[in-house]
C-alpha cells in the first residue's frame, strides 16, 4: 500500500540532544558529558535544589490544591512576581501599570508567544539574532512567522572575546522596527557579556534606529549568583524608556527543566495599552498550548513571595555559579600546567553555564572519538560537565587535540 507519507523527509537531528543521546549509549567507564545545558553537582549528577523540594513537600500535603486548569496567561502570583525578580521590585514601571507578565512554557514558549505577537499584531517581519546564537532562536522566529532572518556580528574567533565594533555596525545597518535579540545575561554559546558601557552603547543604536528589543533571560542568577547583576541589561533600557518584551525562564536558576516554568516580561510607555495586548496574547497561548502547568509556576510563586524561602533560594543559585567559576579556573589551571598551546584565558573571563572553548570541529571529532568526551562542533561546553575528578581528563584530552590538529581557524569561523 502506498503512504501519503512517503513524501516526508528525514530531518536532521538536533545536534545538542543527539550528542546527549551518545554519551548515554556510551559503555565507556570515563565518559564526559560537556553537551546538554543543565546544572550537575560536583560528583556529575542533577541536583534539585532543596528548596524546591520543600516547597514540594508543602504542596503535597496540600489538600486545597487541585489539578484545575489555570487562566490561559498562567498564574498571576507568579507572573508578577517574574515581573519584579527581573525589574526590581521599587521599578516604577510596575507601580504605574506598565509592566506585565505572562506565564509562557519556560523560556522557548516566552520567545515563541512573543514573536508570534510581534508578527502577527506589529506587523514586524525582521529580526536580527547574534553570530552565533542559541540554536533555537533562528527557528522559533522563523516558525512564528518572520521572513527575515539577519544576524549581527559577536564572537570574534581569533580573540576570542565581543567583535563589538562589527555588532554595532550591523545594527546600524538594520532597518527600522527590526527586532533585536539580546541576551540578558551569560551569551549563549560564548559566555561573553557585553560591558556596561557597550550595553549603553548597543542602547543608542536601538534608539537611533528605532529597533526593538526582545531579551532571553534564561540565566538570572544562576549566571553570576548576582540577580540584580545578572538584570542589569533589561533594567538599564527600562531606564532608558524602551519598550520592549523579555523570555524568562526558570529550568537553569530553579532546576526545573522539565515542568516548562517560564515568562514573558511586556514593558510598555502607557498602561492603558495593557489590556488590549493581554487580551492579543491570550489568543495566541489559546492557538499554541491553550494554558500552561500549574506545578512549576506554584514552586517559583511561593518561594519568590517568601523571603525566608526566596534567602535560601539565592543561597542555592550562589552555590551553583560559584562551582560554574571554581571549574573554569580549575580547567585553564590544568591547561597551562600542561602547556597547552594557545591562550586559555577566555575561559575564566566568560561567564555561565557555557564556554566557547575555540576548540574546532576536527578538534571536537577527536574528543569524542578517542576520549569520549562529548560536546557540540562549535566547541561549546557546559562547564558543569567538569568537576574534580575528570577536569585533568579533560585537559589532557583538550592538549592532545590541540597539539595533533592545530589551526584549522578558518573552518571555525564559519560555525
Amino acid at each position: 500500500m502506498t503512504s501519503r507519507f512517503q513524501v516526508v523527509e528525514q530531518g536532521p537531528p538536533i545536534e545538542v540532544f543527539q550528542k546527549n543521546k551518545l554519551f548515554i549509549d556510551d559503555s565507556f567507564q570515563n565518559k564526559v558529558n560537556l553537551t546538554i545545558g543543565a546544572y550537575r553537582d560536583e560528583n556529575g549528577k542533577p541536583w534539585v535544589l532543596p528548596v524546591v523540594r520543600k516547597v514540594e513537600k508543602q504542596m503535597a500535603a496540600d489538600e486545597t490544591l487541585l489539578h484545575e486548569y489555570l487562566p490561559v496567561l498562567g498564574l498571576d502570583q507568579f507572573s508578577n512576581a517574574s515581573v519584579s525578580m527581573l525589574l526590581g521590585e521599587d521599578n516604577p514601571v510596575i507601580a504605574s501599570g506598565r509592566a506585565f507578565g505572562v506565564q509562557v512554557l519556560s523560556g522557548t514558549g516566552g520567545l515563541r508567544v512573543g514573536a508570534e505577537f510581534l508578527r502577527r499584531h506589529l506587523n514586524y517581519n525582521t529580526f536580527y539574532y547574534s553570530q552565533p546564537t542559541w540554536e533555537n532562536h533562528h527557528l522559533v522566529f522563523v516558525r512564528a512567522g518572520f521572513e527575515n532572518p539577519r544576524t549581527y556580528r559577536y564572537w570574534n574567533a581569533k580573540t576570542r572575546t565581543i567583535d563589538f565594533d562589527g555588532m554595532v555596525e550591523d545594527l546600524r545597518a538594520a532597518p527600522e522596527n527590526s527586532v533585536v535579540l539580546l541576551h540578558a545575561c551569560a551569551h549563549n554559546p560564548t559566555g561573553i557579556d557585553p560591558t556596561h558601557e557597550q550595553w549603553e552603547k548597543i542602547a543608542d543604536v536601538c534608539e537611533e534606529r528605532k529597533l526593538f528589543p526582545f531579551f532571553d533571560s534564561a540565566y538570572q542568577g544562576f549566571a553570576s549568583g548576582d540577580l540584580d547583576r545578572d538584570a542589569w541589561a533589561v533594567r538599564y533600557f527600562v531606564q532608558r524608556g524602551f519598550e520592549l518584551v523579555c523570555a524568562q525562564s526558570y529550568a537553569k536558576n530553579f532546576g526545573l527543566y522539565n515542568e516548562r516554568v517560564g515568562n514573558l516580561a511586556v514593558v510598555v510607555a502607557d498602561a492603558a495599552l495593557a489590556p488590549a495586548m493581554k487580551s492579543q496574547l491570550t489568543w495566541v497561548v489559546r492557538a499554541g498550548y491553550s494554558n500552561p502547568p500549574a506545578h512549576g509556576a506554584r514552586i517559583v510563586a511561593t518561594v519568590l513571595s517568601d523571603k525566608q524561602l526566596f534567602d535560601q533560594w539565592r543561597e542555592h543559585i550562589k552555590m551553583m555559579s560559584s562551582r560554574v567559576i571554581q571549574m573554569r579556573e580549575a580547567l585553564r589551571a590544568e591547561l597551562i600546567k600542561l602547556g597547552t598551546p594557545g591562550t586559555w584565558d577566555h575561559i575564566v573571563k566568560q561567564i555561565g553555564l557555557f564556554s566557547y572553548t575555540g576548540l574546532t570541529p576536527r578538534q571536537v571529532q577527536h574528543l569524542i572519538e578517542q576520549y569520549h568526551i562529548y560536546l557540540l562542533n562549535s566547541g561549546r561546553i557546559n562547564i558543569c560537565g567538569l568537576n574534580p575528578g575528570n577536569v585533568r581528563y579533560v585537559a589532557e584530552a583538550i592538549h592532545d587535540a590541540v597539539v595533533k590538529f592545530p589551526g584549522d581557524d578558518e573552518v571555525y569561523a564559519k560555525l
